[in-house]
């Protein structure tokens, strides 16, 4: 026995660390748990009367950016004073950084705690052991942060030779030669086919989940653990859908490091947090054509397009997708303050009118109203200029058309079908909504709600344009313009 262990530090209990960095390291790795937990027997050997393990950090990491609560513990142990001695296998053991390692040192030496490890007994009193349990400390944080290197730079290598093997999301295994292929299980496969064929279809992707939950479908997910991954047929989520349309490896694209980790400080100590999106310029590797696709890349950027164009809502400026209600400008008016999307709000009783708001910066509850308008009125305005621009395009090939009707046809047949119009008051009224049946096939996307309501519209005839198809004797019809004047004259066109 050590001469440095004194009958004070035997009255007091010993306190067996025991830590792993990794749940693998927990299940595979158990030969350094046996040796730790061996410690109890070596400090009963010593004369401890007390020895306590504490064991609560396995499979957390010592690098100071995880909570751990077992250190925690040994810290408030050592502060109270009861603890006569310190068993751990290595440096290492205890801490990975130097402000926790550095911590625990300091206040072993203001109670008289020893250290004890496989090499020796240190009292952090004596200068010469504070030294060298100074040094332990700084070379088990150098030492991680070497083997952190070590191991990012050869992942990084064999990555860009897109030689990497990370767990494949449904629809690709690896094979024997460490090749990427579409997963032989045709079930799988085709469900992701459907869910990309149908996005192309439908052009949403929340519209393609309410399709297979109509239809009963179910999507495969990977369940995951530290040993296998196996399938598991799940229905259909939004973000299921969402992770096969946004994956650019159902492009034929081997892709690594499209999300980041970062580090925030919490209450002193520093926290990391990952799975951070990055954007595509920032990723790590991107190799293209690299194995069997589903979809071309010129698809997946369209989908992509068509995504960011279906978040309503957004920061972003693209243009926005038509969606239901009555409101005729959901998702396309910006606020003239802030230039974030402006919401629609309905009234709760039916019939009432609807209101275009902008709640500004409204992250936190108790916002403050940026701008609001009714919803009547713009529709209203918006909807003549439209019908307008629309009147003043169609007249001319009406018009055109009509010239060159030879004299003698212009039954009423030819005149319904050349003076045909809109009604401007259908625009503010909700077109019908379609039904989607789960046996529909669908080939192109719906048109857009106005054009919808404009095709639908009943059709009615101006006088001027009915006057216009009626042949007058002398071969030309009954107009203001006289016949000597050029067809864009009669018809205002320009």
């Amino acid at each position: 026995m050590s001469p440095k262990i004194t009958p004070d530090h035997l009255g007091r209990s010993a306190v067996v660390y025991v830590r792993q960095s990794t749940m693998a390291q927990v299940l595979e790795n158990t030969e350094s748990q046996r040796r730790q937990y061996g410690l109890a027997e070596t400090a009963r050997a010593l004369g401890f009367a007390s020895v306590d393990v504490i064991d609560d950090d396995l499979g957390r990491s010592g690098s100071g950016s995880v909570d751990r609560p077992g250190f925690q513990k040994l810290v408030a142990s050592v502060c109270a004073g009861s603890v006569g001695a310190v068993f751990c296998v290595e440096a290492s053991r205890l801490a990975r950084n130097g402000r926790d390692w550095h911590h625990l040192i300091d206040l072993c030496a203001l109670v008289g705690t020893l250290v004890v490890d496989p090499d020796g007994t240190y009292d952090p009193r004596l200068v010469n052991d504070r030294l060298l349990l100074g040094l332990k400390g700084t070379m088990s944080e150098y030492e991680l942060s070497l083997l952190r290197q070590r191991g990012l730079a050869a992942r990084d290598s064999k990555a860009r030779r897109g030689e990497l093997r990370f767990a494949l999301p449904p629809g690709y295994c690896w094979t024997e030669l460490g090749q990427i292929e579409i997963d032989p299980d045709e079930r799988v496969a085709d469900a992701v086919r459907l869910v990309l064929r149908k996005f192309g279809e439908l052009g949403s992707a929340r519209q393609v989940m309410l399709w297979l939950q109509d239809a009963g479908l179910k999507l495969p997910a990977m369940r995951r653990n530290t040993q296998v991954c196996k399938i598991d047929w799940r229905p259909a989520a939004y973000h299921t859908v969402l992770q096969i349309l946004r994956h650019p490896i159902y492009a034929g694209t081997y892709v690594f490091g499209r999300t980041a980790d970062r580090t925030r400080v919490v209450d002193g100590r520093a926290r990391k947090t990952t799975g951070h999106s990055k954007p595509r310029a920032a990723w790590n590797v991107l190799l293209r054509d690299h194995h069997p696709e589903y979809i071309s890349w010129e698809q997946f950027e369209a989908n992509q397009q068509l995504i960011s164009e279906n978040a309503h809502m957004q920061k972003r400026t693209e243009r926005k997708s038509a969606r239901g209600g009555r409101a005729l400008l959901t998702g396309l008016v910006r606020c003239g303050r802030c230039g974030r999307t402006m919401r629609v709000f309905y009234g709760s009783r039916s019939g009432h009118a609807h209101r275009y708001q902008c709640r500004g910066d409204d992250s936190h509850v108790g916002g403050w109203l940026c701008i609001g308008i009714g919803g009547l009125r713009v529709d209203r305005a918006v909807a003549e200029q439209i019908v307008e621009a629309v009147s003043d395009h169609a007249a001319c090939p009406q018009q055109a058309a009509a010239d060159f009707v030879p004299a003698g046809h212009g039954d009423e047949r030819s005149t319904g079908l050349l003076g045909l119009a809109y009604d401007p008051q259908l625009l503010l009224k909700p077109p019908a909504t379609p039904t989607l049946n789960p046996g529909d096939d669908l080939h192109a996307a719906k048109p857009p709600p106005i054009l919808t309501t404009l095709l639908q519209a009943p059709l009615r005839s101006p006088a001027r344009l009915t006057g216009a198809r009626r042949p007058s004797p002398g071969g030309y019809p009954h107009t203001s313009v006289h016949p000597t004047e050029s067809h864009h004259a009669r018809s205002g066109c320009p």
